[in-house]
């Protein structure tokens, strides 16, 4: 297999009537100016020219095998065929689509571990329309590390890092109520997850002592117990587990003075305890450009740090700047 091909990334198609195919057209049209690796869409190769040719753009679209995405790229979209045919229209979700949305995730997922390619670039999926056909994972991560399960027999524990030039933070609890944040919040997970992040910051981004920052729970760090007890009864004994393992790791820490320039500047990556503590200050900071970055898995993946946005899709206005920067950042974990 030539290093070329090694090289190059898989791009999962996402939902049809999202969009994905706007971005992957897109991403292509801007390979040049901005210097994007090879890449290869999975997905049905009819469906992609009649979306180029709906926006009116000049985007050759050619079936390839595997090993020729490198050769091709750099005059045509490569498209890796799927099994199934998409008929897709902009803003329609359907749960007829789902099985191209899934044989495109799993079509990626083994090739990349077969060492064919680099890394799995995911397009944005609807969980919920997956949901309507039979869909049984909670969401597109747990499906990924079901994936990597399933191949080898190995449980993964999948962390989400949101990852910019500016600020790299991971939600410890994820996509679940606030309410129920406290109960899930358990010293074994705030180790697991630094473990996992400090493993891959050093495996991956090439940081050899990766600095860690986390977060409290309560406003002020829980302020000694005044404002809650979870600070010092579970994040703090957590902290000092990762510290004794030689891990570099400060906290917790008030969230509200976490992410200034300044404050910034003495960690590698942020450890919030829910979901928006970590998004926020992320998407204020690099809207247009994070990326969402799955640790904890056998294989490389990314995506963009956004939906399938089926109120904008067809319009020819949705931006490809966090699909470009997954597309980089994928290129350069997969180097590792």
């Amino acid at each position: 297999m030539s290093g070329l091909n090694q090289r190059s990334l898989l791009l999962t198609q996402g939902d049809p009537a999202g969009i994905g195919p706007e971005l992957s057209l897109r991403a292509w049209l801007q390979r040049k100016e901005h210097s994007l690796p090879p890449f290869a869409v999975l997905s049905d190769p009819k469906f992609l020219e009649r979306v180029a040719q709906g926006y009116g753009w000049k985007v050759p679209v050619k079936v390839v095998a595997i090993e020729e995405i490198g050769t091709v790229f750099p005059d045509a979209l490569p498209v890796i065929p799927l099994g199934v045919t998409v008929s897709a229209q902009p803003g329609q979700p359907n749960a007829a689509h789902a099985p191209s949305v899934i044989e495109s995730i799993e079509t990626a997922v083994r090739l990349v571990r077969a060492g064919a390619a680099s890394a799995v670039v995911t397009n944005p999926i609807a969980k919920h329309v997956l949901y309507e056909a039979g869909f049984r994972h909670p969401g597109h991560t747990e499906f990924l590390a079901a994936l990597a399960s399933e191949a080898d027999g190995h449980a993964y524990h999948p962390v989400m890092m949101l990852w910019s030039e500016q600020l790299a933070v991971v939600p410890v609890t994820v996509h679940i109520p606030l309410s129920k944040v406290p109960a899930a919040l358990t010293e074994e997970l705030i180790v697991l997850t630094g473990r996992i992040v400090a493993r891959e910051m050093r495996e991956r981004f090439g940081i050899a002592n990766p600095r860690l920052a986390v977060a409290g729970l309560n406003p002020h760090a829980g302020e000694n117990g005044a404002m809650g007890t979870e600070d010092g009864a579970v994040i703090a004994p957590a902290i000092e587990t990762l510290r004794r393992e030689g891990i570099a790791v400060a906290g917790p820490l008030p969230a509200d003075t976490m992410f200034h320039a300044r404050a910034r500047s003495l960690y590698d990556a942020a450890l919030a305890m829910y979901h928006d503590q970590a998004l926020i200050p992320i998407k204020t900071l690099a809207f247009d450009e994070a990326v969402n970055v799955t640790l904890g898995l056998p294989f490389v993946r990314t995506s963009p740090d956004h939906g399938t946005a089926f109120d904008i899709a067809g319009k020819g206005i949705a931006r490809p700047d966090s699909l470009m920067a997954a597309l980089k950042l994928a290129a350069r974990l997969g180097r590792s």
